[in-house]
């Protein structure tokens, strides 16, 4: 039997579609999370990176340092920004917003 990364899940759709009652909107919603995620982590990361950040040119200079290579390790070992997204969407602590429609009730 071939083992299964933990990152495959299978998703029943309706449940994507529950919220926003439309599969496509509910992804597209999810990847706009993702995205906002993913950009956080990435400013979180390289601000503590910046700490090491030497103006050094050569490269015989340049060392390993361990705390800077057990941060890179522990930002590569947290779960994807999708998956945190999808997450955060199913238990409903995404907000989510259709100008659209808005406008249109408040005009009625």
């Amino acid at each position: 039997m071939a083992i299964v990364p933990s990152s495959i899940v299978t998703r029943n759709m309706a449940d994507f579609a529950k919220q926003t009652g439309n599969v496509y909107k509910s992804v597209s919603v999810i990847s706009k999370r993702a995205n906002q995620i993913s950009v956080k982590l990435k400013e979180e990361l390289n601000s503590k990176l910046a700490e090491f950040a030497t103006t050094v040119d050569n490269l015989e200079e340049v060392f390993e340092n361990r705390e800077q290579i057990e941060i890179s390790k522990y930002y590569e070992r947290l779960p994807k920004p999708t998956n945190l997204a999808i997450e955060e969407f199913l238990e409903g602590n995404v907000y989510v917003r259709t100008p659209d429609v808005e406008t249109d009730e408040i005009s009625l």
